[in-house]
């Protein structure tokens, strides 16, 4: 297939990935011509591999330790970098000059910026009021704030003493929160007293009194002002304000030298099935993946400006924040993408200067379907890369890409979660993009598809697994102490294999396209079809603005019904089906083609944007569905429920 783009031999001669190859082939005699042989030997030697990300990232630590690796045939149970003593925070407060750190943006524009050297003294005295107040090593620090720049201070600050960082978008309910706090235990709670989002503004502080009443173990809440800026905390035992805070007295921060695999996040699955999962995610194992992710996936160097799109509340915030190790500044937004209209992220790309663009799948889809052209409207000069994660980027969206923001940009299409807090498909910045793939499975991550007799295949569909251990490899799970549940949620089905849920087919140029999520995946008359496979279809339909696909079981058989959303004041009618019926013929085949297609007003989706098609399956089959707190929008799936038509042929 004829790459969409290449890029220039000057710019592989200047990657980072280029440099990289040159030093391991030099150190090992390895001799990896390519990217292909590069990520082979990454995977065959993965102790040379990962020392020489150390190396290469100039990883901080007080202490490395010969060994590398440790019970490396067990998954879980391989240790890395047993001897290693080291801190997060450190490592991402290496710079220390007036340079911006931080930039923050929200629906109004550019409202702050921290640089390096303030950044380095915000954390200092936020440290040293953490350490007043008997925070240790292991302790929990819980954050319910938005996108804004005192969440970053906040988690340095917790990670410079060894406390365990965990956040919370600030729109979760007190359900959600409480769902996700509860388990962990935080001792100290910081709230903002509010957040934006489509031009309204929200309190937080009642979700606040109510959490806080309902988490026995907090014993601190800290009120940070945002909406107002002299917004103060109750007047009640135990709050305190962030001007309090920052202004407590600080000697020069010290970082506490702690082992490899202390816990450094605790992240939340999506808790559409039950109640949230903890995943604890360890300091060093974070950090060793996203230098290596930003460093030589993104070509990520100092001074870049990085933005994503994320929460507090999405492992991209982690991912994103981790940028600072790199010694590039860190682009922050809150808001909503398209208040007060579709150009304010591109209005934040042209003044911030931003050289890597990160959003999401349906972010591109929906600026497309709102007949957006960045190129047109913005100058980009300094954007070269746009990377899109949540979901699969359909053939479509690289199209627009490439036509309405900018021809010459390295479009990465990227892939992991919050299980591994970083990715196992992503980009490469010295490789061609093609039409609708991932570049290539990640380095240093035995990335394969396992078809459904559990054995690997190329060029066919299956589930994506990992055959190998890597460093952000979960620590385990809070309130796991035997690892069971751990072991249940990745290992159960191929033992001593992790195994990610999702469907997925590795190209014969080593791509990677993704159809979805394996437990979605649809199975009308014992054929396996991938729900992504429907929606890049039923998308280009101009009246669909997006789309929902499950299976139902219906007279002995599963028939796929699918939901639609489609534009303001447009009615689905039998001329709109007929197109979708036809699209999805002609695009993918008359198998994939629905038994039933519905209007819905909205799609229920989680709160890092992900559609949730198990949780539409259970409303029509009259399953129950828990933990709706988990949704964005759990009004949305009322509809669903005892859908009279679903019920008739």
């Amino acid at each position: 297939m004829q790459p969409l783009w290449r890029p220039s031999e000057a710019r592989i001669a200047a990657a980072n990935l280029t440099r990289f190859t040159q030093f391991v082939n030099e150190r090992y005699a390895v001799g990896a011509g390519d990217y292909a042989a590069l990520w082979q030997w990454s995977i065959a030697e993965r102790e040379r591999f990962w020392s020489a990300v150390w190396d290469f990232g100039q990883i901080k630590a007080s202490e490395r330790g010969e060994r590398v690796l440790v019970d490396g045939d067990r998954m879980p149970g391989a240790r890395w970098f047993p001897e290693a003593r080291l801190n997060f925070a450190e490592n991402l407060l290496r710079r220390r000059d007036d340079a911006e750190a931080i930039v923050f943006w929200n629906e109004s524009g550019r409202q702050s910026s921290l640089t390096y050297a303030e950044l380095f003294e915000q954390t200092a005295h936020v440290s040293a009021a953490l350490k007043q107040w008997g925070v240790q090593p292991g302790d929990r620090i819980a954050a319910l704030l938005p996108n804004i720049p005192e969440a970053i201070v906040v988690m340095l600050a917790a990670a410079s003493l060894g406390a365990i960082f965990s956040s919370c978008s600030p729109d979760f309910g007190v359900a959600g929160a409480v769902d996700r706090f509860g388990q962990i235990a935080p001792r100290v709670l910081f709230v903002a007293d509010g957040y934006l989002y489509g031009g309204k503004s929200f309190s937080s502080l009642d979700k606040a009194t109510a959490i806080r009443a309902a988490v026995p173990s907090i014993e601190t809440c800290v009120l940070i002002p945002y909406l107002d800026r002299n917004a103060t905390p109750p007047a009640s035992p135990g709050w305190t304000s962030w001007h309090d805070v920052v202004a407590t007295p600080a000697r020069e921060l010290t970082f506490a030298q702690l082992p490899f695999d202390h816990p450094l996040y605790i992240l939340y699955s999506s808790g559409t099935t039950g109640v949230p999962k903890c995943i604890v995610h360890g300091a060093g194992g974070t950090l060793l993946q996203h230098v290596k992710e930003h460093v030589l996936h993104t070509d990520l160097r100092r001074d870049d400006r990085l933005f994503y799109f994320t929460t507090t509340g999405w492992m991209m915030w982690n991912w994103l924040v981790s940028a600072l190790a790199s010694e590039a500044t860190v682009v922050l937004f809150d808001g909503s993408p398209f208040a007060p209209t579709e150009r304010v992220l591109w209005d934040l790309a042209e003044q911030e200067r931003v050289t890597v663009f990160g959003t999401s799948a349906k972010y591109l889809a929906a600026l497309e379907k709102a007949g957006a052209s960045p190129r047109e409207t913005h100058r980009l000069d300094s954007l070269r890369a746009v990377l899109s994660t949540g979901s699969p980027l359909l053939p479509e969206s690289f199209d627009y890409v490439y036509r309405e923001i900018k021809a010459d940009v390295c479009l990465s299409s990227i892939s992991g979660g919050t299980d591994i807090v970083s990715c196992f498909v992503l980009g490469v910045p010295t490789l061609p993009v093609v039409r609708g793939e991932i570049q290539a499975r990640g380095l240093g991550m035995q990335v394969e598809v396992f078809n459904e007799h559990g054995r690997p295949v190329e060029s066919e569909k299956g589930e994506l697994v990992c055959t190998a251990a890597f460093p952000s490899m979960p620590v385990g799970f809070w309130n796991d102490p035997d690892g069971s549940r751990y072991r249940a949620a990745y290992f159960e089905r191929y033992p001593g294999v992790w195994r990610h849920g999702d469907y997925t087919e590795l190209t014969s140029h080593g791509g990677v396209i993704i159809y979805g999520r394996s437990d979605a995946v649809l199975n009308p008359g014992g054929v396996r079809i991938g729900t992504a496979e429907i929606y890049r279809q039923v998308e280009q339909v101009p009246e669909v603005v997006e789309s929902l696909a499950v299976g139902q079981s219906w007279q002995g058989d599963v028939r796929i019904v699918l939901f639609v959303r489609l534009r303001d004041g447009v009615t689905l009618d039998d001329a709109i089906r007929r197109r979708i019926v036809q699209q999805v013929r002609s695009g993918a085949s008359p198998r994939h083609v629905p038994a039933k297609i519905l209007q819905v007003s909205d799609i229920p989706r989680t709160r890092s944007g992900k559609i949730v098609e198990l949780a539409v399956a259970d409303c029509i089959h009259g399953r129950p569905v828990h933990n709706v707190e988990a949704l964005a929008n759990p009004a949305a799936l009322e509809q669903f429920r005892g859908l009279v038509e679903l019920q008739s042929d």
